[in-house]
This record gives C-alpha cells, structure tokens and sequence, in this order.
C-alpha cells in the first residue's frame, strides 16, 4: 500500500499545482488592462450593432386595407411559421368517408424576370415542390390541423400534415391515383397505378378532429427558386375519377389564403377551377408547408455584429499571451517556471472561460432585447422555439470561447502577435464577411468561420426548397456540424502548440 501513496500524492499535487495555476492566470488576466477592456468592447460592439438594427427595422406591407405594418406571420399547430394558400374545390363530410382521383396532368407556369422590361417571361413548367392531390382540414381557416396525399413536381407521392410532417411515397410523376381515408381522428392516404391495387403512403392522427371536416381537390405551387428570390409560380392539375364516400353536398371553391391587390377587391395571382364532365381542372400558386423567408424577422440578425465583435476577443486571447512572453517564462526555458505546456493549458483555460463568459453576456442581452424591439416596433418575428434560442445563446459564447482559444494558439505558435492577430482574423472573421453578401459560401464549411452555423435560427425542412445563403438565414453546415469545425480548429492548434512547448521544455 505504501508504495502506491506517492503515486496518488503526486497525482493530488498535479491537481493542485494546476489548479494555483488556473488562480495565477485568472488574477493577471484581471489585471490586464487591454485585455479587459478588449472583451469589454468586444460586448459593446455586438450588441451596439444588434440593437441598432433591431431598433431601426420597420416593415410595412401593401393589404386591401392600404399600407400599414406587415401582420404577423401565419402559424401552425405546433406554433411553427406557416404557409397557407391553394386553390381547394372541397364539400364537407361530417363523420367517416373518403375521396379518391386520378391525377390524370399536372403542368404549370413560371413567371422568370423579365428580358424586356414591361413584358412577361412566363416559361412552361412545374417547380419539384408543386403540390396537386386530395386534402382533409378542420376547417378553411388558415393554419389549422390539415392531412394530405399530392403528386408533386419531382418529389414522387407524399403524405404531408400539419405543415411540418411529410412522408414519401412511390417516386412517380405520371399519373397516379390517389385516396384519402377519414376515420375518427385517423386520416391514411393512399397511392395506386390503376385504382385496384392499392399501397399505404402514411397514416397521421389529427387530435381533437371535428365531427364535420372539410375534404376535396387542391393544387398550390411554392415560387422558383431564382438569384436568391422567389419568382412566381402556379400548377394545374386535372384530376378525373373522383369519388366521395360520406359525402354527398356539392362542390364549393375557395381561393384559400389569396392576397388582395391595393383595391381591396381583386384577388392578386388568383386560382381556379374548371369543371369539363367528369374532370376538375384546378390551378393555385401558394404553398401548404413551412414558411422560410417570409416568416418573419430573425433572431439571428441581432448577432449580426458577432463576427466585428470576435475581433477584439481574439486581440485579447493574442495580448494574454504575448506579454506573458515578454515578462517570462513561456518559450524562455526558465527551469524555475512552470511547465511551459501546462502553463499555456491553463492559460487557455482561463482566456477560453472568459470568452465564454463575454459572449454568454452578449447573446443572453442583444437576443431577447432585440426580438423585444422588433416586437415594440411592430415587425414581425419569425417564431422561436425556447430550445432554438437557448442554443443561439450559449452557442455564441461557445464559438467565441472556441475562437479565442484558437487564438491563443495561434500566439504560441507564432513569434510575432501582430502576425497571430491577423491569422486569428483571417480564419475566424474574413470568411464570415463575404458569406454575408452570398459570396464564396464554402468558405463557412472549410475554416473556422463555420462556428456561425450555431448561431442559425431559421429551421429547415426536406420538404422546402430554400438559397442556402446567410442572407435567408442559411448555413452550409448545420448549427452542431458547424461549431465542431471551429472547436476541432481550436482544439488542434492548441494541441499543436502544448506539443511544441512541451518538446522544448527542458528535461
């Protein structure tokens, strides 16, 4: 037992020993000055810039009831932003039923800019996500319970409901038979090639169902994707062996979400439907789904300052090092010292801590305060989840912990800290800047400036074509990919440094 005790002491020392370091390194960061007050202005900047915005954002929007601000975005049952327009030709059925029909067609139109100015450039054809099947809804209300089976421009048969929730099907995109089932809360869609033979797309529940719903034809098309904006779209679908069980009133039509043009009287890009024997042909421009873009302001934006304000942390991570350089006894093989390795562990303990600290205080102030201002101004916000906004929060703090320790390391490894400040810039900030203005995006994929993704708000969905531009709110990486790019930067610059340090250490 004896000759174990002075391996545990030893431990118990190191510990120790590390943590008087840890003390020692906390004390003379407090005593830095410029250090102090670089972290200082780094919370300054970001928030200063994100409240700026926040404060001097106005929106306004054009309504049948004239110019006023821009009305709150459309939310779904589970609080997410919504779109809600189509074209829907639909009775009520009260109880158990279904409905079942061919989608025999589906075309559309595509308004592209215009070549010459004053003249239409219309192309022929169907965006992927064009949408064109049978639908069951609480009611026409927008934003309420709904359950789906469509044919869609390039994605094959889907079962879509409640806006978020989407399910493939066969990958077909000739005709195709459709049916959707109702009973109780339980709605089931299903696919068919000859309306025999019939395959299950996805069964849904639809908690709290009246006793009479709304069930019938739709069409919607969601714009083009076209040099980050959307150009108009609509799609046509005919469908033909249509047959209602449970149902037996007549049809009804309702362009369901469609704007009004300054007059308040005429619908702007309106749908149809033209009834030709046993054939509806049914045309809508719109989209039953996840609103992206036009869900509001983002929270984000209020870090948008974040990559300015990373400058000083990284000035200071790089100033915490070098004067210890100049005073001793980092590089200068002192055997009295500490360890050099240990000491540069500890000291990117303490410049990483409080980094954390300085953007937790940055984030946890421009975030809620800024949405708050948006709010008071009358914008509106894309919704947040408590979770998403939480991960905003503290996933700054973390890429600004991540982005100072890089530094750090940075400073070890190189002789001169004008050098280590530029490098620290020109991977961290620089590539953040151009990505803005939807430049050179993969650069946020391959550098350290893909720590930003944390920061992304917006979510997304396999079911909704977005850009993938910072400008929609997008980033090439997913929020965790993103923030491990930058952590793995940090981690093996630091680890190359501690190993360099430690080769030199006097034996």
């Amino acid at each position: 037992m004896s000759s174990s005790t002075p391996h545990r002491s030893g431990q118990r020392a190191g510990r120790d020993g590390f943590s008087q370091m840890l003390r020692a390194e906390w004390a003379k960061f407090r005593s830095a000055r410029g250090c102090v007050l670089a972290m200082a202005a780094s919370v300054l900047v970001t928030v200063s810039l994100g409240l700026l915005i926040a404060g001097g954002a106005r929106s306004a929007c054009v309504t049948g009831k004239g110019e006023g601000p821009c009305p709150a975005p459309l939310v779904g049952p589970d609080g997410t932003a919504v779109n809600d327009k189509y074209y829907f030709v639909h009775q009520p059925l009260t109880g158990n039923g279904s409905i079942t029909a061919r989608v025999s067609d589906m075309t559309g139109q595509i308004r592209l800019p215009d070549a010459v100015p004053g003249v239409r450039n219309i192309k022929e054809g169907v965006v992927p996500w064009a949408k064109a099947g049978l639908l069951v809804r609480q009611s026409l209300e927008q934003g309420t319970p709904y359950a789906a089976v469509m044919l869609t421009g390039a994605h094959g048969v889907r079962m879509q409901h409640n806006y978020v929730h989407d399910v493939p099907g066969g990958p077909h995109n000739g005709p195709q038979w459709l049916r959707l089932t109702r009973s109780g809360d339980t709605v089931t869609g299903y696919e068919s090639d000859d309306g025999r033979t019939w395959t299950e797309v996805g069964t849904v529940e639809l908690t709290g169902l009246p006793e009479t719903v709304e069930v019938g034809l739709f069409a919607t098309s969601p714009g083009a994707l076209w040099d980050m904006a959307k150009a108009f779209a609509q799609a046509t679908a005919t469908f033909d062996r249509i047959k209602l069980q449970g149902a037996n009133g007549s049809w009804r039509r309702d362009d369901v979400g469609v704007a009004m043009e300054s007059d308040g009287r005429t619908p702007h890009h309106p749908g149809g439907a033209v009834e030709s024997g046993d054939k509806l042909v049914v045309t809508g421009g719109g989209d039953i789904g996840p609103a992206t873009v036009e869900g509001g302001l983002r929270a984000d934006l209020m870090l948008i300052g974040g990559g300015l304000g990373l400058i000083p942390v990284l000035v200071a991570a790089v100033m915490f090092l070098t004067a210890e350089r100049r005073r001793g006894p980092i590089g200068n093989g002192l055997p009295a010292g500490p360890h050099p390795a240990r000491l540069l562990a500890a000291k990117a303990a303490v410049v990483g801590a409080v980094a954390f600290a300085g953007g937790l205080v940055t984030s946890g102030v421009v975030v809620p305060a800024g949405l708050a201002l948006l709010r008071a101004n009358q914008n509106p916000i894309q919704p947040i989840t408590l979770g998403t906004e939480l991960r905003v929060i503290v996933g700054f703090a973390a890429l600004t912990a991540a982005a100072a320790v890089l530094a750090l390391g940075l400073a070890s490894l190189v002789e001169r800290s004008v050098v280590a400040i530029g490098l620290a810039i020109v991977l961290v900030v620089v590539p953040y800047l151009p990505a803005t203005a939807g430049l050179a995006p993969w650069l946020l994929m391959v550098t350290p400036a893909a720590g930003f993704a944390i920061t992304q708000s917006v979510p997304t969905f396999a079911h909704v074509d977005v850009d993938p531009s910072l400008l929609g709110g997008y980033h090439p990486l997913p929020p965790w990919a993103g923030l491990t790019v930058t952590c793995g930067y940090a981690a093996l610059t630091l680890g190359a440094a501690i190993a360099v340090h430690h080769w030199k250490a006097p034996r």
